[in-house]
């Protein structure tokens, strides 16, 4: 979205939403075979970590310890979701 400079340039700004269709049809697909709540956890938290991520390297945003703390919460928590699904 950033690169779209508030959809002001038209490659950028297609592209977010043949992105986000992608990734909706990906997730549809995901939830034939797992539940909604962990699909969901793994979407959202995973998804936060990756564009996190891409923030750091291609835009050059600072990563502080918090930052780098609080990706690994999330990571884990997505983990503990999963797993707590196969325990019960």
């Amino acid at each position: 979205m950033k690169l779209s400079e508030g959809f002001s340039k038209l490659i950028p700004s297609v592209l977010i939403f043949v992105f986000y269709a992608i990734s909706f049809f990906f997730f549809t697909l995901a939830l034939k075979g797992i539940d909604v709540s962990i699909a969901y956890a793994v979407w959202a938290g995973l998804g936060t970590a990756f564009i996190t991520i891409v923030g750091i390297f291609w835009f050059r945003e600072p990563a502080s310890a918090l930052k780098t703390i609080s990706l690994v919460v999330v990571v884990a928590g997505v983990i503990g979701l999963h797993l707590s699904d196969k325990v019960t």
